[in-house]
C-alpha cells in the first residue's frame, strides 16, 4: 500500500469544523475510514490545534 498523500488527508478530514484540536481530527479521520498510517501521521503531528487544513497538511507531510 502507498503511503498516505495530501488527497488521502483531505477526505480523512472532510467536515472538519477549524479551528480544530488534534484529537478532534484524528477521531474524524477514523469516522471517515482513513488509513492507519494517516490517522497516525494525525495524531504524531505537531501541534494540539490547527486553524485549517493548511496547518494539518503542513504539520503531517511537511510542506504546504
Amino acid at each position: 500500500m502507498a503511503a498516505p498523500n495530501p488527497i488521502e488527508l483531505q477526505k480523512a478530514l472532510k467536515g472538519a469544523d477549524y479551528p480544530a484540536g488534534r484529537d478532534d481530527l484524528v477521531s474524524l479521520a477514523k469516522d471517515n475510514g482513513a488509513d492507519d498510517a494517516l490517522v497516525e501521521q494525525i495524531a504524531n503531528a505537531g501541534p494540539e490545534r490547527f486553524d485549517g487544513p493548511d496547518d494539518v497538511q503542513k504539520a503531517v507531510f511537511g510542506k504546504g
